[in-house]
């Protein structure tokens, strides 16, 4: 049960933060190009990668601390849905260009944010 608390209030501030996020930067962008789910899944990334780190220099973590911030905050700031939704409106609407920049920096880019959290967590 404390467990699903943990998740339950990492995953309300994360989703939180990801609304004003994506709030502030999409309201302000010109474009049509998601800006706020593209830098939310990039930062969750880089922090899960950056957890992921900390966790394997320091196997005695405690699980509490992974449940909020892995499982919940993680789970609840980053949004693969929204992603895959902001894609198939793309597609739909014909514009394969943003479409394939979208896709593949998203994809990409958030697999080097992993990496990157890696990295830092080394630092520490």
């Amino acid at each position: 049960m404390k467990s699903a608390l943990l998740v339950f209030l990492g995953g309300g501030f994360g989703s939180v933060l990801r609304y004003l996020i994506s709030k502030g930067l999409n309201n302000s962008a010109v474009t049509s190009m998601p800006y706020g789910t593209f830098t939310v899944n990039l930062l969750g990334s880089l922090f899960l990668g950056f957890l992921f780190g900390l966790s394997l220099k320091n196997p005695n973590i405690n699980p509490g601390i992974s449940m909020f911030f892995a499982v919940g905050f993680c789970g609840g700031f980053t949004t693969f849905s929204t992603f895959a939704l902001e894609n198939q409106l793309f597609l739909r609407t014909g514009d394969y260009f943003n479409f394939f920049i979208y896709m593949l920096s998203s994809i990409i880019l958030g697999i080097f944010a992993i990496f990157l959290g890696l990295f830092f967590s080394r630092l520490t």
